[in-house]
């Protein structure tokens, strides 16, 4: 039957079909010409003009970009449609994402490790252009462990050699209080605990930076620091009906995950704050313990850095300076009478311990090191020694005139048994 179409010798347009045993064929009816012959698949294009098909571009159009890769190319672009990104995030991300699958370590990775690079090149676009988003948000939205995510996070940033800023603090500090389910009532929370969001941000922010400026966060996991400073900030807005609750409940009652060392770094908060709170003479003589601080949090937060300052100083030498100068103004005797007859009732000699150096924790507390129990060695005596460390043995020019005989006399009898 006639097709559109010229043949490519003689220029007619009868060109019918042919059945030649399985692979049809077309044929021009005026010179016999085989047009085409062995069709697989085609393109739009190659139908059009009637060309023939190679194997390898069998597979149409999209034959270099695999189902796999189409699908995570989606992902990526349904990913920044969810988060609201802007479309430069998106094209910035797909971007990357074709740069990380070209790489065979990925193109033959699992599949979890692919769905997780959806995420990764998302993150990455997002840190570059100071677009506050957390890994933990990422993982929640794709189900993906956290684990498996940082790690394929600093695989993809090494591979592509990519320049990755941290997330600044202050942004991760809003981001992370946001999802918190406390700023608005609910029948789920009580009405005594529901809070005004910006009130509970701000001092949140400030007791951050303090424990920042305490070595509190140096080297450790952000989220922690942030829900245990979310937590002394919300207790201290209204602390009378808030003291019974405990770090758990609150985490539940906001509907946000208790990570497992946020309640060691409450401990050390509150650890700051007494230490700031015995520089204050007002809150001196009330004797604050771990529970009754909060209420202060205020008061010591308007004054950190001074109280800073007081509380921690850099070893004891600027206290040493000053007692000296005390000494020379006021002579030995005075200053004798002056120590015997201070508030402390000190005996003579004796003076206040100094304060505390301003240590990162884990130089205060450092860990314990588990000592490797040497191995056990017997010595019987009747070791061999070798010919190179006999010499060390040998004391007296008799020993060494025994043992040059000895060699020679071993050196004769193997000489005399094995004739040449």
């Amino acid at each position: 039957m006639p097709s559109g179409g010229r043949c490519p010798d003689c220029g007619s347009t009868e060109l019918v079909e042919d059945a030649h045993y399985s692979q049809s064929q077309l044929v021009c009816s005026d010179c016999g010409c085989v047009v085409t012959e062995g069709v697989l698949t085609t393109t739009f294009s190659d139908e059009g003009n009637l060309r023939e098909v190679t194997y390898s571009r069998s597979t149409g159009e999209n034959e270099q970009v695999s189902r796999s890769q189409q699908r995570g190319l989606r992902r990526v672009r349904d990913l920044c449609r969810v988060l609201q990104l802007p479309s430069t995030f998106e094209d910035t991300a797909v971007a990357y994402y074709q740069q990380a699958y070209r790489h065979s370590g990925i193109r033959a990775a699992r599949l979890q490790k692919k769905e997780v690079l959806v995420g990764c090149c998302v993150l990455i676009t997002c840190r570059q252009h100071n677009w506050p988003l957390t890994m933990a948000t990422i993982c929640t939205l794709l189900y993906a462990d956290l684990d498996v995510f940082s790690g394929t996070f600093m695989q993809i940033v090494k591979l592509l050699g990519l320049d990755v800023p941290s997330l600044c603090l202050t942004d991760l500090v809003k981001t992370y209080c946001s999802s918190f389910k406390l700023f608005q009532a609910s029948p789920s929370v009580p009405a005594k605990y529901v809070e005004d969001k910006e009130k509970v941000l701000s001092r949140t922010l400030q007791l951050v930076e303090l424990a920042d400026e305490t070595w509190l966060v140096t080297g450790r996991h952000p989220l922690p620091v942030i829900t245990a400073a979310t937590f002394l900030a919300w207790q201290s807005l209204q602390p009378s009906n808030r003291l019974t609750c405990s770090l758990a409940r609150f985490c539940k009652l906001a509907n946000v995950d208790l990570p497992y060392p946020a309640s060691s770094r409450l401990q050390e908060l509150l650890a700051v704050l007494l230490r700031m709170a015995e520089q204050l003479s007002w809150l001196r003589v009330l004797k604050l313990d771990k529970r009754s601080v909060v209420k202060h949090i205020g008061d010591l937060l308007q004054h950190r850095h001074m109280l800073i300052r007081k509380a921690f100083r850099e070893g004891t030498a600027e206290v040493e300076a000053q007692e000296e100068l005390q000494e020379r103004e006021q002579g030995p005797e005075q200053g004798k009478e002056e120590v015997g007859s201070s508030s402390l009732d000190l005996p003579e000699g004796k003076r206040p311990a100094s304060p505390a150096l301003l240590l990162p924790p884990c130089m205060l507390k450092p860990p314990k090191r588990i000592c490797p129990t040497p191995p056990v060695s017997t010595v019987t005596g009747d070791e061999n020694i070798s010919d190179s460390e006999i010499e060390q043995y040998l004391r007296t020019p008799q020993e060494v005139r025994d043992f040059q005989r000895a060699q020679a006399a071993g050196q004769a009898s193997t000489s005399g048994t094995n004739p040449p």
